[in-house]
Formats: C-alpha cells, sequence, structure tokens
C-alpha cells in the first residue's frame, strides 16, 4: 500500500531564494542592504488549501520507525530511527513542549535514501529531564555531539523546528566539522524577553493533569494556535505525548525546560555558521518575519530562504508534503552553494 504522506513526483512548490550579502569586514550590514536582498519568485502549481495533505488509510512515519535509546551527557534520549548505516545522515530537531513525532508527515519522503533520526530533545516526549535542570542551547547541542558520536555519525544535516531551529544553529555555529547541511525551519536566532518571562511563567505553573485520556487530548493546543493542518495529524500528535502517570494523563514534556529556559543569543552565531544553510518560513507565521529572515540571510555565509504559502508557524504540519518537497531539493542541491 503507497503512503498517503510520499512526495508526488509532479509536486511543485513555491520558493523565495534570496541571494547573499557578504558583510565586508566582518561588520553587521546596515538596515538598508536588507531591502536590497534580491528574491526570485516562483509560482506554486495549485494553492495550498487544495493540495492533498493526508488521505484514508492514514499512516504516519513511526509506524515503521526503530525506536533508539541513546545515552547522551549522563540522560537518555529517546530517538525514532529509519534507514539504515552508511547512508547521509539526517537529523530531524522538533519545538518547545512538542516530541520527536513532529515529523512523523515528513519523514517518509526520505527514509528510502537516508539514515533518518527524529530526537526527543532533552526534557521533551520519551527522553528524560534534566534534574538540575539543565535547558541552555549549549546543553541541547552538546546534546546533538553525542547524538552524532552514539549513531557513527561523523557528520549530519540537522533539520530544526522552532526551539529546534535555535538548538541546531548553535551546533552548526559551534560544532561546523560535525555539521554537513543545516535546515532552520520558521525559528529565530533570539527570543524577546518578554516572551521568554511568559516562557519562564508557563514553566513555573508545573503540568497540567487529567483525569481521562480524551480530556487531555482535547486540551491539546498548538503555540501559536494559528494552523492549517490535518485534524488527524493534530490529534496523533496530541496522542503520542501523552503519557498516564499516578492515574492522572499528562503532557510528555518537563516543564522547566519552559521555566529554566536559557537561550542564546544566535544573533552573534550566524557569520560562524560554514554549512549550506536553507531557511523556512511560513507566509503567515508571526515568529519569523519576513524581515527578519532577510537580515538573516546577510549573516549567514552560505543560506537560501523559501517561504511555503498559507502556512504559519508549524509549517511542518501545515504542510508536511511541501516542506519534505522543498527540503529534498535542498538537500539534492546543497553542492551548488559551495
Amino acid at each position: 500500500m503507497s503512503n498517503p504522506l510520499a512526495i508526488p513526483p509532479s509536486r511543485q512548490v513555491t520558493e523565495n531564494v534570496a541571494s547573499l550579502y557578504r558583510a565586508a569586514a566582518g561588520l553587521r550590514p546596515p538596515a538598508d542592504k536588507v531591502r536590497q536582498v534580491t528574491t526570485q519568485m516562483v509560482t506554486i502549481a495549485s494553492p495550498l488549501g487544495t493540495m492533498r495533505r493526508m488521505t484514508d488509510p492514514l499512516r504516519f512515519a513511526c509506524e515503521t520507525a526503530r525506536t533508539r535509546a541513546l545515552k547522551v551527557g549522563g540522560l537518555t534520549l529517546n530517538a525514532l530511527e529509519w534507514g539504515e548505516p552508511g547512508r547521509p545522515a539526517l537529523c530531524f530537531l522538533h519545538g518547545g513542549s512538542a516530541h520527536a513525532h513532529w515529523f512523523d508527515g515528513v519523514v517518509p519522503a526520505f527514509a528510502d535514501r537516508f539514515h533518518v533520526l527524529s530526537l526527543d530533545q532533552r526534557g521533551h516526549g520519551a527522553s528524560e529531564w534534566a534534574p538540575e535542570p539543565a535547558y541552555a542551547t549549549e546543553d541541547f547541542a552538546g546534546d546533538l555531539v553525542d547524538v552524532a558520536d552514539a549513531m557513527g555519525w561523523p557528520r549530519m544535516t540537522v533539520i530544526g523546528h522552532s526551539m529546534g531551529g535555535h538548538n541546531a544553529m548553535g551546533f552548526a555555529a559551534w560544532h561546523p566539522d560535525r555539521t554537513e547541511r543545516l535546515v532552520v525551519v520558521d525559528s529565530r536566532p533570539s527570543i524577546p524577553a518578554e516572551r521568554l518571562q511568559n516562557m519562564h511563567r508557563r514553566g513555573d505553573r508545573g503540568p497540567m493533569r487529567h483525569e481521562t485520556l480524551g480530556s487531555a487530548i482535547k486540551s491539546f493546543r498548538l503555540l501559536p494556535r494559528e494552523t492549517v493542518a490535518d485534524p488527524r495529524l493534530l490529534e496523533h500528535l496530541a496522542r503520542q505525548g501523552i503519557a498516564e502517570r499516578d492515574g492522572r494523563f499528562l503532557y510528555r514534556f518537563d516543564p522547566a525546560c519552559n521555566g529554566r529556559r536559557r537561550p542564546t543569543d544566535g544573533w552573534a552565531l550566524l557569520d560562524r555558521i560554514t554549512a549550506p544553510t536553507l531557511l523556512v518560513r511560513g507566509e503567515h507565521s508571526p515568529i519569523l518575519p519576513r524581515e527578519m529572515a532577510a537580515d538573516m540571510l546577510t549573516r549567514l555565509p552560505r543560506a537560501r530562504l523559501v517561504e511555503i504559502p498559507g502556512t504559519y508557524h508549524h509549517l511542518v504540519l501545515d504542510a508536511p508534503v511541501p516542506f519534505a518537497t522543498v527540503l529534498d531539493a535542498f538537500l539534492s542541491e546543497a553542492t551548488a552553494l559551495a
């Protein structure tokens, strides 16, 4: 039976490819240089609302995954694995409060050609919670070095959404020798102070405990909430993210990951990222505005920008097939950025 999430060969995707501006003498480019970034527009074949996303019978990538338990920095991290050793390595990183299944609609396009890992980052999903707690960008990026070592990967392509994209930027900047390519999905280099304070307050409230599995599933919400994702995919993510403990149902996520999050200022890291880089943003995303994405391009030495039409911040859920198409094209053409 064919996988309903596989990429049709004829699929076309809008791609906004921004040209590079290389700052002289390592100086930050002035603001007017951001407006000088040129963009090539390629028309999408059909509106996102008419694109096939998922059809019955519904299957997810996790159905064919192998589960891995990796000893990393004193913690046991859970991961979903596809493909065989010796193939090019892909490591998918979810966003905050999420888990490895976030890419269940994307991975099928790559499992037959790559060695793929979708990681539950520390404090998330089935991975252990950091006892200190330790949730700085340096902690997450350090885990990735150990993950690559455990997998036998000298280098890997890192694909991160939201918080995962922030951690991926840190990894690529601090460990360029281990980074084959970088894909940053609707992620900004730094978190505004007010948003970080709100995150800390949410974490300090502790986990919400539900009397029944049904009530826990019904309470599942994305943040930000805007999405055009298939409701069946959202229910799948909710079910995979819930655990029963002491007769109550709660989300598999350490609240301290919000309450004690210590993100680095990624702006200072961008010019240290030497790997070919793909930035992907949702057309309607409030998290990564176009102006900010253009500014990032002026600082990244080897980058391009793609915008997925009709999507919001959670674009890997809103449009898993178009996102997989864009990612596949980048993986095939990354050598052109050299």
